[in-house]
């Protein structure tokens, strides 16, 4: 049975290593992000609250149309990551990263990757299959987004396919 939290002095330490986590699966996501070579793939709608404004807020979110990140605060005062990803029927790179995306996500917030056990912070009474069409549905209604591009990073393999051919 998981640890429940009760006491103040056990969210502090519990919140700041699901903080950790978090943007520890977000660069690694970013990175993943960057290797796609269409563009409309790596833009990205960031949300960014103001720590403190209402209790059960939403800390930072990331959309996109392949992969979706939460961070936020429940009205208990514990964090909680929610994620997502795009439905692939099909192999390949895209299917990849979504993928690898799952496996870093339960990788970094299992039991032992930090001193406070935090394996109940990954929520999924909420859970978005279709990261593409919450992408379009915030992109026409922005509000409290921020519109961004990951610039396309050339992986090693890539750069070894053309450098071949050149």
């Amino acid at each position: 049975m998981k640890h429940q939290i009760n006491s103040h002095s056990e969210v502090l330490p519990y919140n700041e290593c699901v903080k950790m986590a978090y943007h520890q699966i977000l660069k690694q996501a970013k990175a993943m992000l960057a290797t796609i070579e269409r563009e409309e793939l790596r833009y990205t709608l960031e949300r960014q609250d103001k720590p403190g404004t209402v209790v059960g807020h939403i800390i930072h979110e990331l959309v996109n149309p392949l992969l979706y990140l939460r961070l936020e605060e429940h009205s208990d005062g514990v964090y909680a990551i929610h994620f997502g990803i795009e439905q692939m029927n099909e192999l390949g790179q895209l299917s990849d990263i979504t993928t690898r995306f799952l496996r870093i996500l339960y990788k970094v917030t299992s039991l032992g990757a930090f001193p406070v056990d935090i394996e109940n912070c990954v929520r999924t009474d909420w859970f978005n299959n279709s990261c593409s069409e919450s992408y379009e549905y915030i992109e026409e209604r922005n509000k409290y987004h921020t519109f961004k591009l990951i610039p396309y990073k050339v992986t090693a393999s890539k750069r070894k396919q053309i450098l071949a051919v050149a």
